[in-house]
């Protein structure tokens, strides 16, 4: 009789400490969720997205976006942007982050970064917090000799920035993760950026180089200042470095990769603000929309 009683208790402490372990997990995903949660209240658009739009009419592209539920833009092409600045002004975009011409910071010019000092200073009087190395060409990603020497760049180009209050960060593709010698560039990169300089992590690229961006974003804890939120099309065969299909750009909750996660490890490991982008769409205006409601409706 003592032994059937001993069972039952265990059981008993089983459902109980099974429960408890869901309602835990539960509350703190629900906790990165809520509707006050700092990135989903002031969620952000890199406005790349909507490139072709803009081109045609950049005042009713912002309006739209505002109109859509979207609290910051994040600019392309800095500083050629000056009639995304208005627009922004005048529909209400918050404006911290930017892709600019990247150029400047790899390959500078001269010693001083003097082109690279010039953006900073643009920057700074608009009241950005965030420039971001958007891409690098071919010709600069061959060896990791290549990738080394970029790090060195950046790391000063980063204390330049810094010195305005600006935070430089690198935003990944999926490239970076290619075996090369015996090792990846973007293991150069985590190996030699200084620690002024930061990611901009990119979750669509992390999972098409065959990485979970949860693991790595808790790797790199308190060197991701921003995240670009995007979905990928289930099925795709990883990894894929190179030549990735337009369908496979996704609106949130509509791919492979779960966004709860990794807006949850993003808040433990210091990140600033999230941005939702989608490379690529045949209607880019209701792809935002549906990742807004996607975001809303967790």
């Amino acid at each position: 009789m003592w032994f059937l009683s001993d069972i039952m208790n265990r059981r008993s402490f089983l459902r109980t400490t099974a429960a408890t372990s869901v309602f835990a997990g539960t509350a703190q995903t629900l906790s990165a969720l809520a509707a006050d949660n700092a990135y989903r209240a002031n969620i952000g658009l890199q406005l790349y997205t909507l490139r072709d739009d803009m081109k045609k009419d950049t005042p009713a592209t912002i309006k739209a976006i505002v109109d859509a539920g979207y609290k910051q833009g994040e600019m392309y092409g800095f500083p050629n942007c000056d009639d995304i600045i208005k627009a922004a002004g005048d529909h209400g975009l918050g404006l911290h982050s930017t892709h600019f011409e990247w150029e400047t910071a790899i390959n500078p010019s001269d010693e001083g970064f003097s082109d690279f000092k010039k953006i900073v200073e643009k920057a700074k009087k608009l009241k950005l917090t965030h420039l971001v190395v958007p891409y690098l060409q071919g010709k600069d990603r061959k060896t990791l000799d290549d990738y080394k020497r970029l790090a060195g760049n950046l790391n000063k180009a980063a204390v330049i920035s810094k010195e305005a209050g600006i935070q430089l960060a690198y935003h990944n593709h999926s490239f970076e993760y290619k075996p090369m010698e015996g090792s990846t560039g973007f293991d150069v990169f985590i190996k030699e950026f200084a620690p002024e300089m930061k990611f901009e992590l990119d979750v669509f690229w992390v999972k098409a180089a065959g990485h979970d961006p949860v693991s790595l974003i808790k790797k790199l804890s308190g060197r991701v200042s921003q995240l670009h939120l995007k979905d990928l099309k289930k099925g795709l065969e990883l990894p894929i470095y190179d030549g990735m299909p337009k369908e496979a750009f996704k609106e949130l909750g509509n791919g492979m990769i779960p966004m709860e996660p990794i807006i949850e490890a993003g808040k433990a490991a210091g990140v600033v603000h999230c941005h939702v982008e989608q490379d690529q769409s045949p209607n880019p205006l209701a792809s935002i929309k549906e990742s807004m409601a996607y975001l809303k409706n967790l």
